[in-house]
């Protein structure tokens, strides 16, 4: 058993290294062919008040002058050091950078992670159960609404109608202007990343809604439920007893998988709100071509998705006791 774990463990570090390979020579190669000249974007609004030395010098400073598989080697040689460099927009080592913006994004990505595994589960529970009736039509019409619309216009639509209109809940930004960062409550926290949580949550939801529902139809319609139910099962105690215990291995592998389109969505979201997360320091770093800072953070998104979906598999074989590390099959 404790061979059969450590095999487990080594196989997937292994992937993950090379994944992060795979991932850092397209991110360097597809950042250093971008159109947008890396001296001009961060020189900004003054570049026609640089002269032809200073914009030299500052190539040398960042190492923009050498060729590109000369920086990508420089990188690698730093990268093993454990130095992911120092991001161009900050001035600031990118591992800071990283964990001062990761820290605002978490509270959002954990509260819409869990909100829309939870409603997920819910709604594809119920709309499974009662297959064909009312209920059902309205959710799978809220699931294919929503896994239809794109993250920045249900954003735009939550901002104009809760902000703008009603104007129950801020504009923008992760906490009230002009208040230190110590002071801020966590009220105030948690008022500033309701929309941007709300956002990704309902969003979430469709997916993990529709999956769940027809995994339940498939269950219901099984030999052994249509067994208990001439037994006198009804649907609600056949659902509770043996339809969730079925349903959890598919709802646990979507909820971790989802993380990665809490990632991409969370780019979009904070862009809309204004809020100060990661997300919104990706666009930055790209439209700046901030090469260090942008494969940093694709470097960390790739760890935190890839560790998720890795605590999915460890979570299998504790719901369902058939599936063990080392366990031969019958």
């Amino acid at each position: 058993m404790t061979k059969a774990i450590a095999q487990f463990i080594f196989q997937k570090l292994l992937r993950l290294v090379l994944l992060l390979v795979a991932v850092a020579i397209f991110s360097f190669v597809l950042v250093s062919l971008s159109p947008i000249n890396p001296v001009d974007a961060y020189i900004g609004a003054d570049m026609l008040q640089i002269g032809a030395e200073q914009r030299e010098l500052i190539a040398q400073r960042w190492g923009l002058d050498q060729p590109m598989t000369t920086r990508f080697f420089l990188w690698l040689q730093q990268f093993i050091q454990g130095n992911l460099g120092t991001s161009m927009i900050f001035n600031q080592p990118v591992t800071t950078v990283i964990a001062t913006r990761f820290q605002t994004s978490l509270q959002m990505l954990a509260v819409a992670w869990l909100l829309s595994g939870v409603f997920g589960l819910l709604l594809g529970v119920l709309a499974g159960a009662w297959e064909g009736s009312w209920l059902d039509r309205a959710i799978r019409l809220y699931a294919y609404t929503l896994a239809s619309s794109p993250t920045f216009w249900v954003a735009l639509l939550l901002l104009i109608t809760f902000s703008v209109n009603f104007r129950v809940t801020p504009i923008c930004c992760a906490s009230p202007p002009g208040v230190l960062l110590e002071d801020v409550t966590i009220w105030q926290r948690l008022h500033h990343l309701l929309l941007p949580a709300a956002t990704l949550s309902l969003i979430g939801v469709a997916s993990i809604a529709l999956h769940t529902r027809q995994k339940l139809i498939e269950v219901l319609n099984s030999d052994y439920a249509l067994f208990a139910k001439a037994q006198g099962e009804t649907t609600a105690g056949f659902v509770w007893h043996h339809g969730l215990r079925n349903i959890m291995l598919p709802a646990i592998t979507l909820q971790f998988a989802s993380l990665s389109e809490l990632f991409g969505g969370s780019v979009l979201a904070e862009q809309v709100f204004a809020y100060p997360g990661l997300g919104q320091a990706t666009v930055q770093a790209a439209l700046r071509s901030d090469v260090p800072l942008l494969i940093g953070i694709v470097f960390f998104s790739a760890i935190f998705v890839y560790t998720g979906n890795a605590i999915a598999d460890i979570t299998y074989q504790l719901i369902d006791p058939r599936i063990r590390i080392g366990r031969s099959a019958p």
